[in-house]
């Protein structure tokens, strides 16, 4: 790979001097891209950072294979005073979930994990779980699962599997799940699964599109099926295949030099915020919420998945695979709730760990039918999209509510700079 050399080019901007590319580079104009207005992301952080509304970013953007913007901005560490690096460690949280799915979908490819295939094949505990239908009095009725759960509804959370929301909500079935990143710091795979399957189920499996553990019980088979650590799995067959040099589930002391912390309170309410996995060691390879990774590793995982599954002459998935995986899996008999995760999200259906633009317009960003997505709540963001051949990832250490106006406004910018 080639070096990339950065340089200032705007207050409380910093960048590394030299660093190892993850793509082969381009000027944005050789690709169709304005540098001029690609630039206004540069103003942007500068903005943001120097009114302490984010520590900092790395950002890097490809189009047609080819790096074109690979920067990072402000500060690795506020409490420290470090600088960001480009090869700083983001904790990823919910941009898990598209690696998992990538792990899953090799092994249905091997004719070892098919899509139709009931989850109580794996864990018997899941064909015992009620739903939990609400009442007028605040009480629950519990009944039995029209349809079992599938493996399809852990990729496309169809399983009626939630996360857990703070006991003033009024989500009656929610209120009884822990926190997203709670279970693999409290016990291991196990005792998340017995917890787990003593709650109720919000939905009848394969009705509604419910955000939650799904994607932890389908690493938790990928477990069962591979007979290896998520993680080792993952690594063996994924991130080592195409370079993905540093993501992982258990960080390294060097790893952990480099780790992005966020403010220590959240900018917007002033309250105390924290990122627990920075500080915490998990006990389980949660596939929902707990890798970690550079954004240089992840602009490659999207350029493989971009490319249909191959990336450097290593192939981890068909063509027809990624296809699947990137179309739409809702349809209109599952009921669409993917905009409630985030609001700019309207337009958008649900693939097999990814989510996808069904609709011109009606999304709070541009784009094009069949761009692919997902983020991650402690302020990490990814994009693909084909008909533009663009790859776009974002890391920050922004855990509070303000991690969704950064997804907005970089889509905005990057869209507007794209002149052919």
């Amino acid at each position: 790979m080639n070096k990339l050399v950065m340089a200032v080019a705007a207050a409380g901007i910093g960048f590394n001097s030299v660093h190892s590319a993850p793509l082969p580079e381009a000027t944005a104009h050789d690709v169709g891209v304005s540098q001029q207005r690609l630039a206004k992301l540069d103003e942007f952080f500068a903005r943001e950072i120097a009114s302490k509304r984010v520590p900092g970013a790395v950002v890097a953007i490809a189009r047609d294979g080819k790096l074109i913007h690979y920067k990072a901005y402000g500060q690795l560490d506020p409490a420290k005073g470090k600088s960001m690096r480009l090869d700083a460690m983001f904790a990823l949280a919910s941009m898990t979930k598209p690696m998992v799915a990538v792990a899953g979908l090799i092994l249905m490819e091997q004719g070892r994990l098919p899509l139709r295939a009931r989850l109580a094949d794996y864990y018997p505990e899941f064909a015992n779980m009620k739903v939990g239908v609400p009442q007028h009095d605040g009480s629950l009725e519990f009944q039995t699962q029209s349809s079992p759960i599938y493996i399809h509804d852990l990729y496309r959370h169809t399983s009626g599997l939630t996360y857990g929301v703070p006991p003033d909500s009024s989500d009656q079935v929610a209120r009884l799940y822990p926190d997203f990143a709670a279970p693999p710091l409290r016990g291991d795979k196990q005792a998340f699964i017995e917890a787990i399957t003593k709650l109720p189920l919000a939905h009848q499996p394969g009705t509604e599109f419910e955000y939650g553990f799904s994607t932890d019980v389908l690493g938790a088979v990928v477990e069962q099926v591979s007979e290896q650590r998520l993680g080792d799995y993952l690594a063996r067959n994924l991130w080592t295949p195409i370079e993905m040099q540093d993501a992982t589930f258990h960080l390294s002391e060097s790893q952990r030099e480099r780790l992005a912390h966020p403010f220590p309170a959240d900018p917007l309410t002033g309250k105390p915020q924290d990122i627990e996995l920075l500080e915490s060691s998990t006990k389980f390879d949660c596939g929902g919420a707990c890798a970690f990774a550079t954004v240089g590793d992840y602009v490659r995982f999207g350029q493989m998945l971009l490319n249909g599954g191959e990336l450097d002459g290593q192939r981890i998935l068909g063509p027809k695979t990624v296809r699947h995986m990137i179309s739409d899996h809702l349809g209109a008999e599952i009921k669409n709730k993917v905009a409630n995760v985030e609001a700019h999200r309207a337009g958008f259906g649900f693939g097999l760990g990814v989510a996808v633009r069904i609709n011109e317009g009606l999304s709070a960003v541009p784009g094009n039918p069949g761009e692919f997505t997902w983020t991650g709540a402690y302020g990490t963001q990814f994009f693909c999209d084909p008909k533009e051949r663009l790859v776009v990832v974002v890391g920050t250490a922004a855990p509070g509510e303000i991690r969704k106006y950064y997804r907005e406004q970089v889509q905005y910018i990057v869209y507007a700079a794209i002149i052919r």
